[in-house]
């Protein structure tokens, strides 16, 4: 394993030293806003996620409470106010905010603190070492939600640093318990501190830059998401030796289940946001792909295309429909024992608008065994969210910026096929947004996998993007 001595920002390189560099090309136009150097700002970025994920906050435990101290000391040496709200005292969340005017309602950048849990045997550097090396920042939240929270942290700073006159307020909330416990994270907050996040638009994850040969591409802005909705096949027969075949064995039962649930696929139904991801995606992709996303519901080829799309790109093709996967099976004690049970899990990602106890319905008639009942995990009816906007300030903000930036590139709603902390947001009133780093599709099927990470030119762009998107939105206009 590779380890590195931390980069501390009261090391070598002073603090003070790292506040000249960042302001030192501020450039003062007539009627403009200054300017941060950017170059500078990534490299602050870099160290500040470097020494992020140095501090273990797998959950479980969690632990979020030592993240949120180093952010907060981050805060307390620039001199924005900052505090721990804390359900749990070891499992603390980080407000801090930057004072506007109040002439608009405030603006939340919200990013997690804890991280999953890693394999550390199959990464080739220490998951907890920050390490920086080709031109990446390597380690558990490297990408998953670290590298956001820096650059959320970043941006806090550099608006305080450059003065940049507010008329609304901007908050920065690290939450704990993303990954499995949103009931110390966001949900407490929600529930016993709203007044301290209270917000009009959110920033959050779930969206990200894609990059091809060093370009970026398109900006997924995620407005949705799909909603978890775990279903369970139990199997049930007579137990035996297993010397002694029964028809009714329950392992062979639920395994017929399994493999006609994983053959199928629910129709497709677009929404409002899927619809204008795969219209835009069309202008900008290679022409093999292009078709593929224009055809969708071109009635005489889109089972073809669905079909094709199922077996190259399982993430777009996700997007099209209610998707299950079979995850766990569980049955047998001993070699020798016929079972009198067995159990599948299934993880559905519904579509928000899915009902589920029609769509578990179709699963048992698709399933057609009275030895298997399918059966819900969970009775909750609460009706999701409805999406985000598309015809909002902010979202007229993320093209903007995208266009300045990242000119022949593409804004993108997109439906996230996992699930993030804005649902909670949305489901308050709050038209939340996910973005993203810059990166590729191999970094991004890293993440919470092994060797996970960000590159430094992805954490830089995403840096900009945030930061100019800040200002369109919460900068007092000259």
């Amino acid at each position: 394993m590779i380890m590195h001595k931390p980069h501390r920002l009261t090391g070598s390189r002073s603090l003070a030293a790292c506040v000249v560099g960042v302001i030192a090309s501020v450039w003062p136009v007539d009627g403009a806003l200054p300017a941060p150097d950017f170059t500078a700002a990534r490299e602050e970025a870099v160290r500040v996620l470097a020494d992020y994920i140095r501090l273990d906050t797998s959950n479980p435990p969690g632990n979020e409470t030592r993240g949120a101290r180093y952010l907060k000391s981050i805060f307390d040496r620039e001199g924005i106010p900052s505090e721990i709200v804390a359900a749990d005292p070891s499992r603390g969340n980080l407000v801090a905010r930057l004072k506007g005017r109040g002439t608009k309602p405030a603006l939340l950048l919200m990013a997690h603190i804890d991280v999953v849990g890693v394999e550390r045997e199959k990464w080739t550097v220490d998951p907890f070492g920050g390490v920086i090396k080709d031109g990446y920042v390597y380690g558990r939240g490297a990408a998953d939600n670290k590298d956001l929270g820096s650059v959320f942290t970043e941006v806090m700073v550099l608006l305080h640093r450059l003065k940049v006159p507010l008329d609304r307020d901007v908050i920065f909330l690290a939450e704990a318990g993303e990954e499995s416990s949103a009931g110390v994270g966001i949900d407490y907050m929600i529930s016993n501190h709203w007044e301290k996040i209270a917000c009009e638009f959110a920033l959050d994850e779930g969206g990200r830059m894609f990059e091809k040969d060093g370009r970026v591409q398109y900006v997924a802005i995620s407005t949705t998401e799909k909603v978890p909705r775990a279903l369970r096949l139990v199997a049930r027969g007579q137990s035996g030796h297993g010397s002694r075949p029964l028809l009714d064995n329950a392992i062979v039962h639920l395994s017929a289940a399994v493999a006609k649930v994983g053959a199928w696929q629910p129709p497709m139904r677009l929404n409002d946001t899927t619809r204008a991801y795969f219209s835009r995606l069309a202008t900008i992709a290679p022409p093999d792909e292009a078709f593929l996303y224009a055809h969708l519901e071109d009635p005489v080829r889109s089972a073809m295309v669905q079909e094709k799309l199922r077996a190259t790109k399982p993430g777009p093709s996700s997007m099209l429909r209610t998707s299950v996967s079979p995850t766990i099976i569980k049955g047998g004690f001993r070699q020798n024992v016929i079972p009198a049970e067995a159990e599948a899990t299934l993880d559905v990602r519904a579509l928000p608008d899915e009902d589920m106890e029609a769509f578990a319905e179709t699963l048992r008639q698709l399933i057609n065994d009275p030895a298997v009942e399918v059966r819900r995990t969970s009775r909750s009816t609460g009706k999701p969210p409805a999406p985000s906007r598309l015809d909002t300030e902010m979202f007229r903000a993320f093209e903007r910026v995208q266009a300045r930036l990242f000119p022949g590139a593409a804004s993108l709603p997109t439906m996230l096929t996992g699930a993030t902390d804005s649902a909670d947001l949305r489901a308050k009133g709050v038209q939340a947004y996910g973005v993203g780093c810059a990166m590729s599709d191999e970094d991004s099927a890293r993440v919470h996998g092994h060797d996970e990470r960000v590159s430094i030119s992805g954490l830089g762009k995403a840096l900009e993007f945030v930061y100019g998107v800040v200002v369109e939105v919460a900068a007092a206009k000259p």
